[in-house]
């Protein structure tokens, strides 16, 4: 949206926000000159901006309004517990009801024996905590330089200096910052659609996995304490593994003494139809799964570790070692309602098999989408997906930065009414959990002409898709 387009109730906004703002991944240029879109209501899976136009926002917030906006029964339990405890002390031997009765529910809902919860402040904070207990857990085992953590290609696991430097996605590392290097790896994306040309998927599989091994050989498994990986890449583009990848990679760990963490903060809480991914999607069992965003559906900010009563019984062995890390907010008892209120909504409506079954509907209506010629790929699983673009479907080849076609895809789809979020040069989307079959044409239908559109401004200008 440019400048031109604001009407005069929204310039004061604009130019504020403009003027002062610095926004998560902000680019400079662009932002000076065009601002930002100013939100100011959602309902459902609806946001409206500061002009009153109203988008079907198909990118769920970011990746997190599960339950979709203006939820009256979560403004009211948000409200009442900032009414009856607002705040309370959460640090060594203070606790609070709301945080008490989330954290047991959690531990109904996780698999396994993930019956310990550590709460923080959101995704970020909580994969820094569980690649710092990595190393925790190791040291009281009498294996303190067990302490390297092994991650993939175009992973995303946080912006701390910690997850950012165990995340890897094109566009995440830049000149400007240092990032921790020692004592962290990173194997190739398990991404079907990038593989080796000729290579079937099960021949992919295995050379991920002998990568992995042959990781471990030359660093040694007396060195390396944890490997950590979402079940699907989300922010890394979509990439869902081969068959029987995340099983054997957790083999690979059972066999090195590797913990294994699931960053679920974006497959957990009905993404893709399940509490969480780990198991019933993928039949792990992992050792510690993080979440966020879908836990409270953005509502109010909260992240959780989930880890097995086999990490906290060996740190807790003897009774005298301190577990010092937290924060502030850690078990924020008006976060925690929000999650209970959250987590009661979804159980209640069914919003998981809803996820499921409006979620096969939208993965069919998208593949339609492939016989775009812009269109190299579609892929995704229930309530995540991304179209990607290229320049060449045979060779795959995609067009050169500078054209920006996502981007543009983007601002086409908004013109219309809908929000897909570009990355790279794919159009990404995770839509509330309780769209609708006939919102899911909605998207399909708008990004259709979205791609068809951009094609032909860049056919005009010269730029050749084969």
């Amino acid at each position: 949206m440019t400048h031109a387009a604001h009407s005069l109730a929204n310039e004061a906004l604009w130019e504020k926000d403009r003027a002062h703002a610095v926004h998560p991944w902000t680019n400079f240029g662009p932002f000076e000159r065009q601002g930002s879109l100013i939100v100011t209501k959602g309902e459902g899976c609806y946001l409206w901006d500061a002009d009153g136009r109203r988008y079907f926002d198909a990118v769920g917030g970011m990746w997190c309004t599960n339950i979709g906006l203006g939820r009256r029964e979560m403004a009211d339990a948000i409200a009442e517990q900032a009414m009856r405890l607002g705040y309370s002390n959460y640090f060594v031997d203070i606790g609070n009801d709301a945080a008490a009765l989330l954290a047991a529910r959690l531990a109904e809902l996780a698999p396994g024996d993930l019956n310990r919860v550590h709460f923080t402040t959101g995704g970020s904070t909580a994969v820094d905590t569980a690649v710092r207990m990595v190393s925790y857990y190791h040291h009281v085992r009498g294996n303190p330089d067990k302490t390297h953590i092994v991650s993939r290609d175009a992973s995303y696991h946080g912006s701390t200096y910690l997850t950012i430097s165990v995340g890897k996605r094109a566009g995440d590392r830049i000149e400007e910052f240092r990032y921790k290097e020692e004592g962290i790896h990173h194997l190739s994306s398990p991404n079907l659609y990038r593989r080796p040309e000729g290579m079937s998927e099960d021949a992919f599989c295995d050379a991920l996995v002998a990568e992995f091994e042959d990781l471990i050989a030359r660093v040694g498994a007396e060195r390396i304490g944890g490997f950590i990986a979402e079940p699907i890449q989300a922010s890394g583009g979509i990439v869902i593994p081969p068959k029987g990848y995340l099983k054997r990679m957790w083999e690979v760990c059972q066999r090195h003494d590797i913990l294994f963490i699931a960053d679920e903060v974006v497959t957990a809480f009905g993404r893709i139809g399940h509490w969480f991914a780990s198991q019933d999607e993928f039949g792990i069992v992992p050792d510690m799964i993080t979440c966020a965003k879908g836990l409270t559906s953005g509502y109010v900010p909260l992240g959780a570790l989930i880890f097995s009563d086999r990490i906290w019984d060996t740190m807790a062995e003897g009774g005298h070692r301190w577990f010092s890390t937290g924060f502030t907010y850690s078990g924020h008892p008006v976060a925690c309602r929000a999650a209970l209120k959250n987590i009661e909504i979804i159980e209640r409506e069914g919003l998981l098999a809803q996820a499921a079954r409006v979620g096969g509907y939208f993965e069919a209506q998208l593949a339609t989408l492939a016989d775009l010629p812009l269109v190299g790929n579609v892929r995704g699983r229930k309530l995540m997906a991304c179209v990607e673009s290229v320049a060449n479907r045979e060779t795959k080849e995609p067009l050169p930065d500078e054209v920006g076609e996502s981007k543009r895809i983007s601002n086409a789809c908004e013109a219309m009414g809908l929000m897909v979020r570009p990355m790279g040069h794919l159009n990404v989307m995770s839509p509330p959990l309780v769209i609708t079959e006939g919102q899911a044409d909605f998207v399909v239908q708008t990004l259709r002409k979205a791609i068809v559109d951009v094609t032909d401004q860049l056919v005009r200008e010269g730029i050749r898709i084969a």
